[in-house]
């Protein structure tokens, strides 16, 4: 029987609330899907280790979580408790990029049970491949001066290896579903970065004659994604085009608390990691009522990328069930709380 080791950080907030059940609803799986099981270390890192430690986690935090197959996050960040330049910076982002985290995947589509806030959402089913260690998001820059004479440089790196893996893993993606690749661009305004992304496209897509390729600038991608988001099978986007899609993608499938997302390591030598795409909703923390979906969804991302399929699949299809059902916490407009919709999952896997 195959063992899982599993790092699992709940992080913050709702985040300890939604972890613990579904690690439940995980072993549950392996335990009625049989042929693999979970060994989970826990690791207490968050805003309030912070101000106790004076650090978001321990200076052996990072050899610790390579020891395992997996890192399961929850949620990060309490700017009540720390900055979030520091809670994310010293946490997530530190995890994603010591762990050459460089691609992340953040599928969104319609699900049974949830009204999507759009007139038509058609059935939507895609997925947003996001380049996750480069672009907009470098760390180089800085400012000079101060007062009306201040000047802040940011600078957007794009390098060709890191444009050509991203794209590669989204052709590849799009050949296992609908053979459909978007690319996010804004090669009309950005006159550097977005002409050498998108010369890469034509590059890469010349490796893949069978797969339909789109080009479309964010601003107007961010309206299809609205009015015609059924169009979409795989989109590939810089890191900060990918982010802002991927909200997007949460919104209109009805609350940001069902979306998950994957970072994925592609050479092997440390392991990928799995958050829900949601924060820490430190509103509603305490009241039972946060959504699990997310978290859960993100579960079955992991045991997609374990090699665990069939479990995958079976995980996604009891969320489903349960949803269509109409057991649904407050942000779905349901009165369920955070425990029934644990249950429920878990008494659609056994019968499964």
């Amino acid at each position: 029987m195959k063992m899982y080791e599993i790092g699992v950080v709940p992080g913050d907030g709702v985040g300890t609330e939604v972890m613990p059940g579904t690690l439940d609803v995980l072993d549950t799986l392996a335990e009625v899907h049989g042929g693999f099981k979970f060994k989970y270390s826990h690791y207490p890192w968050s805003c309030e280790y912070y101000l106790e430690h004076g650090e978001m986690m321990p200076e052996d935090g990072l050899e610790r979580l390579s020891q395992h197959n997996a890192v399961f996050l929850g949620a990060v960040g309490n700017p009540k408790l720390v900055p979030d330049h520091i809670s994310l910076w010293g946490l997530l982002i530190k995890i994603r990029r010591e762990f050459e985290q460089v691609i992340n995947v953040r599928p969104a589509k319609q699900l049974p049970g949830i009204a999507s806030p759009l007139q038509n959402p058609d059935g939507f089913d895609f997925v947003i491949v996001r380049e996750n260690s480069e672009g907009e998001y470098s760390e180089v820059g800085g400012t000079i001066h101060r007062g009306e004479d201040e000047i802040a440089i940011q600078n957007n790196i794009f390098t060709k290896k890191g444009t050509e893996r991203v794209l590669r893993f989204a052709f590849e993606l799009a050949k296992q579903r609908r053979g459909k690749l978007t690319s996010a661009t804004k090669s009309n305004g950005i006159v550097h970065s977005m002409p050498f992304w998108d010369r890469t496209v034509k590059e890469v897509a010349e490796n893949y004659p069978d797969i339909e390729v789109e080009s479309s600038h964010i601003d107007a991608l961010s309206a299809f994604f609205v009015t015609k988001p059924a169009s979409f099978d795989v989109v590939a986007a810089s890191n900060l085009f990918g982010d802002i899609l991927s909200d997007i993608g949460a919104a209109i499938m009805g609350s940001i608390g069902v979306a998950p997302a994957a970072n994925i390591n592609l050479n092997g030598k440390y392991p990928s990691m799995f958050e829900p795409v949601h924060g820490s909703a430190p509103d509603i923390v305490g009241k039972g009522i946060a959504n699990p979906i997310g978290q859960i969804w993100t579960g079955k991302m992991m045991l997609e990328h374990l090699g665990e399929k069939k479990a995958a699949d079976y995980l996604l299809k009891a969320v489903e069930d349960v949803l269509a059902d109409g057991v649904k916490t407050p942000d779905l407009k349901g009165n369920a709380t955070t425990t029934d919709v644990i249950s429920e999952i878990k008494t659609r896997i056994t019968g499964l």
